[in-house]
């Protein structure tokens, strides 16, 4: 099932963004911290996909949950098991738009935002993310961003008994450095 939803959504963003040159990865980088007095807790996923089509300023992205990496084996396993519960919300995804227009024909490094659709742990919330872009023209895109993420506006309930070791909001770093797609 976890594939199907993987496939159907890369299917989805390649018709979509098929028509123009499109900037892929198939590895970019999303790490997260959380940090309490009691804990901190971080892991990250280097395999996250994305797809920029410069022609209509259209940005996804599709990550497996299971694909983050914990220093502790036991704090990946609560993390899939008992708060995003990846078996049944195997997924995160962001597809927006780029808010303002990005001249991709131009190099240098560029302050951005894209509005869209940000679902996690199945539920949906429309998000501005902001971020830097670096332009290097037909060659490759470079793009980073930092967001936060309530677990509360995703229903990602922490137990009682570890409410303390968990941080209600947590940072997230993302990397993704972009090459043009060309259809063989």
């Amino acid at each position: 099932m976890n594939r199907f939803v993987l496939l159907a959504t890369l299917f989805a963003l390649h018709v979509t963004l098929a028509k123009a040159q499109t900037f892929l990865t198939q590895a970019g980088e999303v790490s997260f911290f959380s940090e309490t007095p009691v804990e901190n807790i971080s892991a990250t996923n280097k395999k996250a996909r994305s797809a920029i089509n410069p022609a209509t300023g259209d940005v996804a992205v599709t990550m497996q949950m299971t694909d983050f990496q914990f220093p502790n084996k036991l704090m990946q396993e609560h993390f899939n098991e008992n708060y995003v519960e990846s078996e049944k919300y195997p997924t995160a995804t962001f597809r927006g738009k780029f808010v303002e227009p990005v001249d991709f024909t131009k190099a240098g490094t560029f302050d951005v935002s894209a509005k869209g659709t940000f679902t996690v742990h199945g539920v949906p919330q429309e998000r501005t993310l902001k971020g830097k872009l670096t332009v290097e023209p037909g060659q490759k895109l470079t793009l980073l961003c930092d967001f936060t993420v309530a677990l509360k506006d995703h229903n990602i309930e922490v137990p009682k008994l570890v409410f303390v070791k968990v941080a209600q909001v947590i940072s997230v770093k993302n990397r993704y450095v972009y090459a043009p797609f060309t259809k063989q």
